[in-house]
């Protein structure tokens, strides 16, 4: 025992010596705050997992900084106000660092609230990253230095997407169909402006908002689509509302191309194999079908869980919390903050890195379609026999968009 203490010491010893892992051994708690109730319950319970089950894998010796990772779940039922209640009850019970993604109006509030509770406590400053709420505000207008976002905003999802469709000569009349919120909105505004630079014969032919999470039957929605005769539809749709809206166009029997955000997400792939094959695309920073480290993970998940691991920013927003604390040769969300600034890690998919200038990460895209599983692809998405086959990989730079950010440092 005298022999095992001796042996700890003096690796302690040698790391202090080294000048690193200061915060070696020590628990990184996690507060994730989003909808684990209501309609969009099933996608917030997947991510959670996501979260909790990557933080473990890549916990201790399997991280540069040797810290545990622990993330616990806080209902924000997708609502502002119950996000500020969820982060205000972690911030008592002690979180130092909260992650959130569904819904960009609790992406705004909670980062508003961050903002506000470090300036009135120093000491007991927090960190927010965002894994998944795209509205390009959040890193240019309404930047803040406290916010740091894992995913690509909407407009580089649509820069990559159109960059995609202009090379699909069919793609002729396109409709839109989006959640009447800021990401859907957004969705709508950058295709127009992005299709129009790039392929100016394109008509738009329709262009829905539905209030988010409250339409329970989208046949009125696909009569439209139909009746406009759409060639192409482009959605930024997640969760129910996809799920339903796909559910409307089997029953319609419309068969035509769908370029999505989010057509991976919970639910949705079931939804699509019960239509049989289909033309449905996703631009995404990952995909299914991945090779290596994160591959392995997406199939431990789903043996685990019976579940498919599909929100990588987890593995991205771990190792680059681990890598900044390990730069930092701290825990401590001050030191980490500014250690994350400009902080480039290996990925899946390539480095990615977290742009200073508005904390916007800078990650390559994939444009990937649904097909049958294959030899070279898998991956069965939800047990379907389906999968999303990686079509086309853009390098970082080609859905890098500027920014109008003016972060404002603390001191």
């Amino acid at each position: 025992m005298k022999l095992v203490r001796n042996v700890v010491a003096a690796t302690v010893a040698a790391l202090c010596v080294g000048g690193a892992l200061a915060q070696a051994g020590s628990t990184v708690k996690i507060a994730f705050i989003d909808p684990l109730s209501g309609p969009f319950a099933n996608v917030g319970q997947n991510q959670l997992k996501s979260w909790q089950f990557v933080a473990e894998r890549l916990s201790g010796a399997k991280n540069p900084a040797g810290v545990k990772f622990e993330v616990t779940g806080f209902d924000n039922k997708g609502s502002p106000q119950e996000s500020l209640n969820s982060l205000k009850a972690a911030i008592d019970q002690g979180f130092r660092y909260v992650t959130q993604g569904n819904g960009s109006g609790a992406g705004l509030a909670i980062s508003d609230a961050v903002s506000k509770h470090n300036a009135r406590n120093p000491g007991k400053e927090v960190v927010y990253l965002n894994y998944a709420a795209v509205d390009p505000a959040m890193t240019n207008e309404k930047c803040d230095y406290w916010h740091f976002r894992l995913d690509a905003d909407t407009s580089m999802k649509m820069e990559a997407l159109t960059a995609f469709m202009k090379d699909q000569p069919s793609v002729k009349k396109v409709y839109l169909m989006n959640q009447n919120y800021s990401h859907g909105q957004q969705v709508s505004k950058y295709f127009k402006e992005d299709i129009a630079r790039k392929r100016p014969d394109v008509k738009i032919v329709g262009d829905d908002l539905t209030p988010i999470g409250q339409v329970k039957d989208f046949s009125p929605y696909v009569a439209k689509i139909k009746q406009a005769g759409a060639d192409a539809i482009v959605t930024g749709n997640w969760g129910a509302d996809l799920t339903l809206l796909v559910k409307a166009l089997n029953d319609a029997g419309l068969k035509i191309p769908m370029y999505t955000y989010y057509a991976q997400v919970t639910g949705t792939p079931t939804a699509l194999a019960a239509g049989g094959d289909s033309e449905v695309y996703v631009i995404a920073y990952g995909h299914a079908n991945e090779p290596g480290e994160i591959g392995k993970i997406a199939e431990d998940f789903k043996q685990k869980f019976n579940d498919d691991y599909y929100t990588y920013a987890t593995y991205n927003g771990i190792n680059l919390m681990a890598a900044a604390m390990a730069k930092a040769k701290s825990s401590d969300p001050v030191k980490v903050a500014a250690a994350l600034e400009g902080l480039t890690v290996k990925s899946f998919a390539g480095e990615v890195q977290m742009r200073k200038s508005d904390h916007q990460l800078q990650q390559s895209m994939f444009v990937t379609k649904w097909q049958k599983v294959d030899k070279k692809n898998p991956y069965s998405v939800e047990n379907t026999g389906y999968t999303f086959a990686p079509v086309k990989q853009m390098d970082a730079f080609i859905a890098s968009t500027p920014t109008s950010c003016q972060m404002k440092r603390p001191g």
